[in-house]
């Protein structure tokens, strides 16, 4: 199952993606769509299904979480998301470029981007950047890794994590964290 999996980005992984997404035809968009799986987890479906009601605060303004809603989440597992600043700062970019009203990631002519076609811009991007065994789960998978190293700096624990990515079984969630040997080495130094 191992070599079935999305591949994890490095921190220039995912710089060069940001990059690429800066340099086409919709830089702030692309930029969203790949901050949206990198710093907040969301699947295709649900970066493409995403409407502004679950972004903006009452005065509408970019709020501090995202109110993913049962009915575009997986299995109905809506949740509340904290917004990175890097995220919602590309966000408030988008709303003085966008009516912000709708669905937030749309088509040159103004219409909700299907999944397919949130899965193909991704693929596109990682045939032009050469990365290979990437996919549009790449972002999720990275994201939820990172929250399972750091979750304990911030005082959380693996159920932390579990909600964040919007699991029903913890099994799910571990299936996504990439092991690292390094930190396994230093581990098994430490006992």
């Amino acid at each position: 199952m191992p070599d079935k999996q999305a591949k994890i980005l490095s921190a220039d992984h995912i710089n060069d993606l940001l990059h690429f997404a800066d340099n086409t035809r919709q830089p702030v968009r692309n930029r969203v769509i790949v901050l949206l799986s990198v710093k907040a987890g969301l699947r295709a479906a649900e970066i493409a299904q995403l409407t502004w009601p679950m972004i903006l605060n009452a005065v509408g303004e970019v709020a501090d979480t995202i109110e993913l809603e049962d009915r575009i989440a997986k299995k109905r597992s809506g949740r509340r998301i904290p917004i990175h600043q890097d995220l919602k700062d590309a966000l408030r970019h988008l709303t003085r470029k966008s009516r912000a009203t709708g669905p937030i990631i749309q088509s040159q002519r103004g219409k909700a981007m299907t999944p397919l076609s949130i899965v193909v811009w991704f693929n596109r991007a990682y045939s032009a950047l050469g990365l290979a065994g990437c996919s549009s789960h790449s972002g999720r998978r990275t994201f939820i890794t990172k929250a399972a190293r750091s979750v304990y700096r911030a005082g959380g624990s693996l159920r932390d994590v579990q909600i964040l990515a919007g699991h029903r079984s913890i099994q799910t969630t571990q299936r996504y964290i990439e092991g690292d040997s390094d930190a396994q080495r230093r581990l098994v130094s430490l006992i």
